[in-house]
């Protein structure tokens, strides 16, 4: 993941990079990626605004261990309010 601090915006924007190498199929990179912007989703209103975050994905895991993952990336990166 990675982040840059935006003052000129009040709300974060967020991008999911999935390389063709990571997965061939585009039905299963949007799979992910939907995924993770459902995790997003519901982890908006505990992120602080004012940030352009990008999340590359590099292996494919289960949804459980794919929102833990996520999650502890938010918190290592201090995104949390």
């Amino acid at each position: 993941m990675k982040y840059i601090a935006n003052p000129r915006r009040r709300h974060g924007r967020f991008s999911v990079v999935i390389s063709k190498k990571v997965l061939k199929s585009a039905v299963k990179r949007n799979r992910v990626r939907r995924r993770i912007y459902e995790i997003v989703r519901l982890e908006l209103p505990h992120i602080r605004g004012g940030f352009d975050v990008v999340i590359m994905v590099v292996l494919v895991m289960p949804y459980s261990d794919l929102r833990t993952a996520v999650k502890q990336l938010f918190s290592q990166a201090g995104l949390y309010k």
